[in-house]
């Protein structure tokens, strides 16, 4: 398992960057779902302690992003892909909720901000980075909780976040996926500019849906589909 994990150079605690890095090597796919972490080499990788490693991997156990099994130790969990279809129906209904509300209460610096995750996303798309449209995504729809000022819709999401992300990078891998989210979030945004509740609400959903179907296109192709791949209904 000696996939290259760069610590990297930000501010924050040397168990914060272990954290991030590790979080990165999960969500980009270094690590597949089921992997086994060997923590003598992670600390080899990371330059880290054993104290340090374990106390970054119980952080990340708390994100659902590892599973420490006892006499086994660290894994990268499987998430099935009847939870993955909850995730995405829980998504549906709060995304949409959100960008109804966002396009009711956006204010001109909110719209500024949004505007500007969305052109970071371009970027990350035209250059083929996987890592950046993750990130950027979030910080997409982050603006959008923001703007939409429902601080219980921002919460279950927040708590969601590091399988999303995951569930994210998965659907964003399918050929093509990652333009069309291109368009369909630029759609989202035009609603939300232009105060269009109803639309916000219809693009928002079909968004989540269409991600829900290159996930399971995912799923299917690596062999994850034996709990049944469904599609979220589109009426």
């Amino acid at each position: 398992m000696q996939t290259k994990i760069d610590r990297g150079a930000v501010n924050g605690t040397v168990l914060d960057e272990t954290v991030r890095a590790l979080r990165s090597a999960i969500l980009e796919g270094r690590f597949r779902p089921g992997d086994r972490l060997v923590e003598a080499e992670l600390c080899q990788l990371l330059s880290i302690s054993r104290p340090s490693l374990r106390e970054a991997l119980r952080r990340l156990e708390a994100e659902r992003l590892v599973d420490i099994i006892p006499n086994r130790g660290p894994i990268v969990p499987v998430l099935p892909w009847s939870k993955a279809q909850e995730i995405y129906q829980a998504r549906n209904l709060l995304e949409a909720e959100a960008a109804a509300l966002a396009a009711r209460n956006a204010l001109p610096s909110d719209l500024e901000e949004m505007r500007g995750a969305l052109a970071a996303f371009r970027h990350a798309v035209e250059q083929g980075n996987a890592a950046g449209q993750i990130s950027h995504t979030r910080e997409f729809y982050d603006s959008i909780l923001r703007s939409a000022g429902n601080s219980v819709i921002a919460e279950i999401i927040d708590g969601l976040h590091a399988r999303i992300s995951f569930l994210r990078g998965m659907s964003m891998s399918q050929p093509g996926r990652a333009r069309a989210s291109l368009e369909e979030m630029s759609a989202i945004a035009d609603a939300i500019s232009e105060g269009d509740e109803q639309r916000a609400r219809k693009t928002a959903a079909a968004h989540v849906i269409n991600a829900s179907r290159a996930a399971a296109e995912v799923y299917a192709r690596s062999g994850r589909a034996s709990y049944g791949v469904k599609h979220l209904a589109t009426d």
